[in-house]
């Protein structure tokens, strides 16, 4: 049964910034930033190997007519799982130090734990690691002590592996209340928290009021940073209906395309890229990649960036102010 614990929920905002928009104002008159984001899952998925009743049918090759066997390995869903992290890994690599560009990671932390290597290719090549969860897989019954402890685990297990904390996340799954929960287990482990993307509402970051720090006085509240993600324009609808197609990589190129060119006239407003290494990862989907990315590339006045990096210029530039004051800025 799912928890629900009232005195985290924040309400619904249907308004954001109006009519007026909000101008994150990027560095060196930047018309747009873009984030792209790898979703590093493979080996954090479901496995009869790890305790689980069935292999991960979720987002893989077979898409709905994957299935699954009750209590049984489907090698072949393992085996698609092993080529994003065996393959498809080193080629997303070798595709973005081609272009110069850094991408953050929402690391699932036992997904990163099992390829080791590739956690630390991350970090030497100033890749930013943001923590997307212990598991793959859905938390959404646990109590207010589970999740603590979940995020917890996930968190010093990243720092283990990569030999840094994580500064953001995104979970995407969980109990109502996890993405609330962020700030105060970083600040239990002693590390610093700079952004959370667990809302798909905005084309801009803004700061979020924190409900549990509604009776704090204003210059004791911190807030928490919001870098807003999306679904649209992400890799995974080649295995979603309605999607971009198995097969239809330039479908994916041009909808890129189409979103880029919208947001980049409009001046002033964040895109992002979501990928999962065992999807874009395979051949004829990093082709179509390549050529997004080259398209951008000759662009002026992009700034391809982290969410760390993002998060940084937020909380220089637009500190948190209560209220929604921290529109402002400095």
């Amino acid at each position: 049964m799912v928890h629900i614990e009232e005195s985290l929920q924040v309400p619904r905002d249907f308004e954001g910034f109006g009519e007026e928009g909000f101008d994150p104002k990027w560095p060196n008159g930047a018309r747009i930033a873009v984030s792209f984001v790898l979703n590093y899952e493979e080996g954090g998925e479901r496995s009869v190997l790890d305790g689980d009743k069935i292999s991960e049918p979720y987002l893989w090759e077979k898409g709905a007519s994957g299935g699954h066997k009750e209590n049984a390995r489907y090698l072949n869903a393992e085996h698609d799982f092993e080529y994003g992290s065996r393959s498809a890994s080193w080629r997303i690599m070798r595709l973005f130090k081609e272009f110069g560009w850094n991408f953050t990671t929402y690391a699932v932390a036992m997904a990163l734990q099992k390829n080791p290597k590739f956690a630390k290719a991350l970090i030497r090549d100033g890749h930013e690691v943001a923590a997307h969860g212990l598991r793959w897989i859905d938390t959404w019954d646990y109590s207010l002590e589970e999740d603590k402890e979940y995020i917890k685990k996930a968190i010093l297990l990243i720092k283990e592996v990569t030999g840094e904390f994580p500064v953001g996340a995104y979970f995407g799954r969980g109990t109502p209340q996890t993405h609330m929960l962020f700030p105060e287990v970083w600040k239990s482990v002693g590390a610093e928290f700079l952004w959370s993307s667990e809302c798909y509402n905005d084309d801009v970051p803004y700061w979020l009021d924190l409900p549990q720090e509604k009776s704090l006085p204003d210059n004791e509240k911190k807030g928490m940073l919001l870098i807003p993600y999306n679904y649209d324009c992400n890799d995974g609808k080649f295995h979603m209906s309605p999607g971009f197609g198995s097969s239809v990589a330039e479908t994916y190129e041009q909808y890129l395309k189409n979103t880029f060119d919208c947001l980049y006239r409009e001046g002033g407003k964040l895109m992002n890229i979501p990928l999962h290494t065992r999807i874009i990862g395979k051949p004829g989907r990093s082709e179509a990649l390549r050529k997004f990315m080259k398209y951008v590339s000759e662009k002026e006045g992009v700034w391809v960036t982290t969410r760390r990096e993002i998060a940084k210029h937020m909380h220089e530039n637009f500190p948190y102010k209560p209220n929604g004051a921290w529109v402002e800025g400095k």
